[in-house]
């Protein structure tokens, strides 16, 4: 059977090296991680990814539910897996669980600090259009229930330097920095499977995904 991975630019270095660590070489369709800023753009590039795929038997997500974005979602002639977490930080800790553990964080990947739309880039832009003050305190209420910054160490990127562009972002928002280790190994579990129910959504040909197929208790 035919595969093909649908991955976010969020998490291509963990995707890739599970591929790799898999010896696997499935096509990837990659999107771009600016698309879940808008969930309904989001829901319609999947969609159409789905569409233009009619050759593959089976569709993995390397991804979340993303807000919920993948509701609505219809399968064609594939099979559709998806990992039974809420976003790609759940993802790569393997749980919405563990994540929990650090709600008050705010994450960061290097595939994330790569990205064209994040909040770095809009604190660049806040500070060019309305100055330092104004901007400061817009991100202080963006930020207020955060306690640090929380840089993923994935053993998938150069994290050393990875480390000072991190800093800088934990500085500007007066939060401290702490490294967390986390593994890709959830992402092997959707290349290879068998798909556990409890921690994957198995969307069968020509079925749509429901609300009510969304829950996330693992």
């Amino acid at each position: 059977m035919d595969t093909l991975v649908i991955g976010c630019r969020t998490t291509e270095n963990e995707l890739l090296a599970a591929m790799e660590a898999c010896s696997l070489r499935y096509d990837i369709s990659w999107i771009e991680a600016g698309l879940h800023n808008v969930k309904k753009k989001l829901n319609q590039t999947l969609q159409e990814r789905i569409d233009a795929s009619p050759d593959y038997g089976r569709i993995l997500f390397a991804t979340g539910f993303c807000g919920n974005a993948v509701c609505g979602l219809t399968a064609g002639k594939a099979e559709l897996v998806f990992p039974r977490v809420d976003d790609c930080v759940s993802f790569l800790f393997g749980s919405c669980r563990k994540k929990l553990l650090w709600n008050d964080s705010y994450f960061l990947t290097e595939g994330w600090l790569k990205g064209e739309t994040n909040i770095w880039r809009e604190y660049r832009r806040s500070l060019e259009k309305y100055g330092e003050a104004k901007t400061r305190q817009i991100f202080q209420v963006l930020f207020a229930h955060y306690r640090r910054i929380a840089l993923l160490d994935t053993g998938c990127y150069d994290l050393d330097g990875t480390l000072p562009g991190a800093k800088q972002i934990a500085d500007a928002f007066s939060l401290d920095l702490k490294v967390l280790p986390v593994s890709p190994d959830y992402f092997r579990a959707l290349l290879t499977g068998p798909w556990d129910p409890a921690r994957f959504l198995v969307v069968r040909p020509g079925e749509t995904v429901t609300g009510a197929d969304l829950a996330v208790t693992y």
